[in-house]
């Protein structure tokens, strides 16, 4: 299932050049043209799905086995200390191309991309109530 106007279908068709590097039946991994760091990945399923709510079950547990290899495949060549994966789902979140996909981001020790830094604030056991209640109420 392709969608015509998707940059990303239109990679895995050929129509727009890619340094793939990892390709099965169901998965393509290539590098960024725009990378945040040396070796930033892209992996996305061949058939087009939109984002995580879209993609099936059963096509989750082997795309899911080969971003553990390719993550493990760049760790192991690029001597990697580390890596974030990363993935956003519909605009608010970031996502920019609609096509289901994570982001492998290469990561060395002292490198200049910043931590992922939160600034956590102890909640409130009413806000954790509602909250908890909102979530479990059918």
């Amino acid at each position: 299932m392709i969608e015509k106007n998707c940059l990303f279908c239109k990679i895995i068709s050929g129509q727009i050049p890619s340094r793939k590097i990892y390709e099965t039946e169901n998965t393509v991994a290539f590098l960024d043209i725009m990378p945040v760091s040396k070796g930033h990945t892209i992996i996305i399923p061949k058939n087009h799905y939109c984002n995580l709510l879209d993609i099936p079950k059963e096509e989750i547990q082997p795309f899911f086995t080969d971003l553990k290899k390719i993550a493990q495949m760049l760790k192991n060549k690029l001597n990697l200390d580390g890596f974030n994966i990363v993935q956003n789902n519909f605009p608010a979140a970031g996502q920019v191309i609609n096509h289901f996909h994570f982001h492998i981001w290469p990561r060395m020790e002292n490198d200049s991309l910043s931590k992922i830094q939160r600034k956590p604030e102890l909640a409130s056991e009413e806000s954790l109530d509602e909250l908890h209640k909102i979530l479990l109420d059918n």
